[in-house]
């Protein structure tokens, strides 16, 4: 599956818009990785903790919105954007979208 953040892959045409492919995850921090975030808010630096966890959400999510794109038969996801909300205290949603596409 190609995939890309710009609305069209250089050396291919787009034959067929399929419509929007979409994944996303939510995830919430634990008590463990506050624990430390706490300790490293107070002397400063990166929380790597959280950057992890937010990183592999995003890879959830996109990896989500691959098999949604399949699923509509695409041969590529374009124009792929990532959003981050608030669920809840402590809890994000991480949703990647992309417009589906057949190439000829």
């Amino acid at each position: 599956m190609i995939t890309s953040t710009t609305d069209k892959i250089p050396g291919k045409n787009i034959s067929e818009v399929l419509g929007i492919a979409r994944g996303s995850t939510v995830r919430a921090r634990n008590i463990g990785r506050d624990i430390f975030a706490g300790l490293k808010n107070i002397v400063g630096g990166e929380i790597e903790e959280y950057t992890k966890l937010q990183a592999d959400a995003r890879e959830q999510a996109l990896q989500r919105m691959v098999r949604d794109a399949e699923r509509l038969g695409a041969d590529a996801v374009v124009n792929i954007r990532l959003t981050t909300s608030m669920v809840m205290q402590g809890c994000s949603e991480i949703l990647a979208y992309g417009t589906a596409v057949k190439l000829e």
